[in-house]
């Protein structure tokens, strides 16, 4: 079906993966909302709530594009959704909402979250240039690097616990709707409708439109799907800069880079091996570099805020890639 439709042109493809980004945003703010509240009818904590279900149905997104990609053998995509929307989420998204307003950090973020999420993008890296042992016969991130993502991601899951028993202060406590069990049921299944059919629009319309335009898949995930996937992140991180509440733009951000690397690239190499493509150290250095310019930026200043300065630094830093990245490597 949606290859039928895709051989009408290029804007059909164009509209189509317009489509799956709202059924894919929707899908996943269905899916958070029906499980919430399932969860919280059987006696789980807000918090708990908050740091499980809300925070892995905030990576859906790119989770489900990368499980439709590894499925449909467009690696490149699976790769760059994750790169590109670390990229987006730490140059764009941090970027744009340091000018609007100074991003406040904690403690937490400063100390264990950021480093965390340099390191992310560093091992992603080291996969690549250092060809990994056991058994693995390409560059990449095959099967041994995911299951190391998954184990460090295990470790963040743990440490984060670990941090909102020993101090609920620092923790945000997310607030759950309060929805009727069948509605709650039906907000999960229409969850997972919108989701698989969002993934299966974007990736089917993202090859589309690479082979139509000329263009790699690889510059097609890092632009257009990583965008479409940060979307939700954008928009929230903005508002909440225009109320003067930006602090909770920089922990949502890492903590979204985090389980994006982690998570999800982790899940999608054990499924399936995920091959080098050409330019992947580059973007690689730069999702780690795009937190270490923020981790810097709170470092050196009393207030231990991302300013104005650093927001337009991290935009300008992104300019130069992207225009390097779409003339450059191809």
């Amino acid at each position: 079906m949606i290859e039928q439709l895709l051989a009408y042109g290029l804007w059909v493809a164009i509209v189509l993966i317009i489509v799956g980004f709202i059924a894919l945003v929707k899908g996943a703010d269905w899916l958070v909302d029906g499980a919430s509240a399932i969860a919280k009818r059987s006696g789980i904590s807000d918090l708990v709530i908050g740091l499980t279900v809300v925070a892995f149905g905030t990576s859906m997104p790119e989770f489900v594009v990368n499980m439709v990609s590894v499925a449909e053998g467009t690696t490149d995509l699976a790769i760059t959704n994750i790169l590109g929307s670390n990229i987006i989420n730490t140059f764009v998204i941090l970027g744009l909402t340091a000018l609007v307003y100074p991003i406040v950090s904690q403690k937490r973020s400063r100390d264990f979250d950021i480093p965390m999420s340099i390191i992310a993008g560093i091992l992603v890296f080291s996969f690549v240039a250092i060809q990994f042992p056991f058994g693995e016969t390409e560059r990449g991130v095959g099967r041994i690097g995911g299951i190391c993502l998954l184990l460090l991601f295990c470790y963040f899951l743990y440490n984060t616990f670990r941090h909102a028993k020993d101090h609920p202060e620092d923790t945000e406590t997310e607030k759950v709707k309060e929805i009727p069990t069948r509605r709650a049921i039906a907000l999960i299944l229409a969850g997972f409708i919108g989701l698989i059919v969002g993934g299966e629009l974007i990736v089917k319309s993202a090859v589309d439109i690479a082979m139509r335009c000329g263009v790699s898949e690889a510059i097609i995930g890092l632009t257009i799907v990583a965008l479409g996937t940060s979307l939700p992140e954008l928009a929230t991180s903005v508002i909440a800069a225009a109320k003067h509440n930006s602090d909770i733009a920089l922990g949502n951000v890492v903590g979204s880079n985090i389980f994006n690397v982690f998570f999800v690239l982790g899940t999608s190499a054990v499924v399936r091996p995920l091959p080098a493509y050409d330019g992947i150290e580059l973007d690689a250095w730069m999702a780690a570099i795009g937190s270490i310019v923020v981790w810097l930026a709170v470092k050196t200043n009393k207030e231990r805020k991302v300013k104005r300065w650093a927001g337009a630094l991290l935009l300008i830093i992104y300019a130069g890639y992207l225009t390097y990245r779409l003339i450059g490597v191809r």
